[in-house]
C-alpha cells in the first residue's frame, strides 16, 4: 500500500511590491447599471470617467471605486 508524507508551511500574504508585480489600478464604476470606466494608475485619472457616464445617463447618480492591488503569499518556515 502506498504511503504519503504530507509536510505543511506557513504563508505570509503581503501586497506585491516587487519590480515585476502587476500595478495598482483604479476603476470607476456605475453602482446603476454596472458599467465601468477604464483602469487608470490613479483615482483621480479614473474618476474624470463619471462625468463622461452622466452625460449619457444623467439619472445615474451613483459610483463605487474599485481597487485592484497585487498581493503575493510569501513561504515562512516548514511545520
Amino acid at each position: 500500500m502506498p504511503r504519503a508524507v504530507y509536510r505543511f508551511r506557513e504563508y505570509r500574504v503581503e501586497a506585491d511590491g516587487e519590480p515585476d508585480a502587476e500595478p495598482v489600478t483604479f476603476t470607476m464604476s456605475c453602482a446603476v447599471c454596472g458599467a465601468s470606466g477604464p483602469a487608470e494608475a490613479d483615482t483621480s485619472t479614473a474618476a474624470r470617467w463619471i462625468p463622461v457616464h452622466l452625460k449619457q445617463e444623467p439619472e445615474h447618480l451613483t459610483y463605487r471605486e474599485q481597487i485592484t492591488r497585487p498581493y503575493r503569499a510569501v513561504p515562512g518556515s516548514w511545520l
